[in-house]
């Protein structure tokens, strides 16, 4: 992405590193190009890489999605059936 990366909230981060530690079920509100988009995952992890912030997540059909942190809009943990 071209646009510069913007740190996030400390407590934000802290949640999400907190869902990759407890493997939980998020749903997840984010930007892209094309617009806004709604996902629900399993959280993967948190990294760094070049300086960004990202976090991975995983799909029921398997696929996994990396978000850098600064495009997630909202997130909510999802209550497993």
């Amino acid at each position: 992405m071209s646009e510069k990366y913007q740190p996030i909230a400390c407590a934000d981060h802290e949640r999400l590193e907190l869902s990759v530690m407890r493997k939980s079920l998020l749903e997840v509100r984010y930007e892209t190009a094309d617009g806004v988009m709604l996902k629900c995952g399993t959280s993967i992890d948190v990294q760094t890489r070049n300086g960004e912030e990202w976090f991975k997540f995983g799909l029921e059909n398997g696929n996994q999605i990396e978000i850098r942190l600064d495009k997630i809009i909202s997130f909510t943990e999802v209550k497993r059936a």
